[in-house]
């Protein structure tokens, strides 16, 4: 399966000059997961994640709920928690009960005194610090970390304290809206920053690289520094993937860069490796079990070089790690606990980070081999779907961004339309996806370029309900799919069968009156 010839032996292995109309027409999933296996010979070497998954993941299976609902890295397996917290014998009832081995808790202090003086912190901390350092192939010799709530502290975080009096631009690449961008773009404006985006060529969200190439290089030969470039690999709504070369090109620039590796694949660190291209700020997250609630914390790493131009700034979004006891005691993460409660518990020092060394034992060829299998075959599959009795053929969903490509990332944004050409509301297909045990998310894309040939899909995409403007800014309601590490065939299968669902043109209004009628509780006295 090598690059070259990944797109033709997608698109003409699975259902050539096939469209379907029905959704009982469906090949089922036995002949279809032979089909697949046959066409991505490699995916067959990928079992060991079965393994993982049947062994310390169990309760994917025991739920029967597909999670394609966020993209990131959990810490610790089910397994561990269950075994740690309850050591009996798994049971469906036991699905959601808080993880034991930590809890968050807040501070406010100084970034840049806590960056030149704040120390390792805890035992406890310094040992999860480190790993994830590890994981991260990221160097402590020249980078610091912080802990922080979660991603969008880590942004604001870094918006106030970046000295944009003298480096006055923030010039973001994002196709999506993002909370914690919003956040430190809202912080930034306060603080007096140029604020500039990149934008995206519809309709397969490809960076308009004249544009950007345009903002991004300097216009005299002054050596004084642009200000802060933040750039993701890719997209974790599209699944476009971006070319690091940007980041070199900001650098050669003039410009700081932040390296947001959030939406990167497991071990995508390790291709990029940060050999050629070592970011001034990179900013990453954890959760702690997958398939659960996905709480976590975010993680800033700052490159010691960097430190001394950063201003003095009090951040109330730095976190510390706190160990629970043996008896399970939580602390309050809204609060700061009293020094005396912040103690390591005797046994929790060497906690294991399983989740991280599924992750690492699996390796980053291996993970991208089985993800790039799976979220190809899916999108090949939803655009097999047509409205029947339809004399421009319908089709019943549209992906915005890559299609089947060798490269792309493992996200995937798409619109369901009716017959009637209208769309179907983005938080009403995640809403019945939910009642269907598939856990999808719905979110908008943005900075959005149509050029003149698209004139026509711009008034399509631009009206109706799920669109709309913020700040001047036009957004597109989709519905977004991840494929993470842990996924197999029968989770891509399934969502592929459900979203076939509304090829019924009653299917909405049959599901309304369903629910309905499910919840008309009758109570005899």
């Amino acid at each position: 399966m090598c690059r070259k010839n990944f797109t033709t032996t997608t698109t003409t292995s699975f259902f050539p000059n096939t469209y379907f109309t029905d959704h009982e027409s469906l090949p089922s999933f036995k002949e279809s997961i032979t089909t697949f296996t046959q066409t991505y010979p490699k995916y067959s070497d990928t079992k060991q994640v079965d393994r993982i998954r049947g062994q310390e993941y169990y309760h994917l299976s025991l739920s029967n709920r597909i999670c394609l609902d966020y993209i990131g890295i959990g810490l610790f397996s089910h397994l561990q928690h269950q075994t740690h917290q309850n050591p009996v014998s798994p049971s469906s009832s036991d699905l959601h009960n808080d993880f034991p081995f930590f809890s968050t808790t807040y501070k406010s202090v100084n970034l840049k005194s806590h960056l030149l003086h704040g120390g390792e912190g805890s035992e406890f901390e310094s040992s999860i610090r480190l790993r994830i350092m590890e994981f991260m192939n990221v160097s402590s010799n020249e980078y610091c970390m912080v802990f922080t709530c979660n991603k969008s502290s880590a942004f604001k975080i870094v918006s106030e304290g970046y000295p944009f009096a003298t480096s006055p631009k923030l010039l973001t690449v994002y196709d999506y809206k993002s909370e914690a961008v919003d956040t430190m773009v809202s912080a930034s404006e306060k603080r007096g920053a140029k604020v500039m985006s990149a934008e995206f060529k519809w309709p397969r969200m490809r960076i308009h690289s004249a544009k950007l190439r345009k903002i991004v290089e300097r216009k005299r030969k002054k050596k004084k520094t642009r200000g802060l470039f933040v750039f993701p690999l890719q997209s974790k709504t599209t699944g476009a993937s971006y070319s690091y070369q940007w980041m070199s090109m900001a650098q050669e620039n003039g410009w700081h860069v932040l390296l947001d590796a959030c939406a990167l694949g497991p071990k995508d660190m390790d291709s990029f490796g940060l050999s050629l291209i070592r970011p001034d700020f990179l900013i990453c997250s954890f959760y702690k079990v997958f398939g659960e609630n996905p709480t976590g914390f975010g993680c800033l790493f700052v490159k010691k070089s960097v430190v001394s131009i950063m201003e003095e700034s009090t951040c109330v979004g730095i976190a510390s790690l706190v160990p629970a006891n043996s008896s399970s005691f939580q602390i309050d993460e809204e609060k700061t606990p009293e020094p005396s409660k912040q103690i390591v518990i005797s046994g929790e020092k060497n906690v294991e980070y399983r989740g991280l060394d599924h992750v690492d034992s699996l390796g980053l060829m291996l993970i991208s081999t089985r993800t790039r299998c799976l979220i190809n075959w899916l999108i090949n599959a939803l655009t097999k779907l047509e409205h029947p009795n339809t004399e421009t053929k319908t089709p019943l969903v549209q992906i915005y961004g890559p299609r089947v490509r060798f490269d792309r990332g493992p996200a995937l944004a798409f619109n369901v339309y009716d017959w009637k050409g209208e769309k179907v509301e983005p938080a009403l297909v995640q809403k019945l996806s939910d009642r269907n045990n598939i856990s999808l998310s719905h979110g908008f894309l943005h900075q959005i370029w149509f050029g003149d040939k698209y004139a026509e899909e711009k008034e399509r995409a631009m009206t109706g309900g799920s669109a709309k403007k913020t700040k001047g800014v036009q957004e597109i309601a989709v519905v977004t799919a991840a494929i993470n590490f842990l996924a197999n065939f029968e989770d891509v299968y399934r969502l592929w069968a459900f979203v076939a669902r509304f090829l019924d043109a009653d299917y909405v209004e049959k599901e309304r009156w369903r629910y309905t009628a499910l919840n008309q509780k009758t109570i005899e006295v």
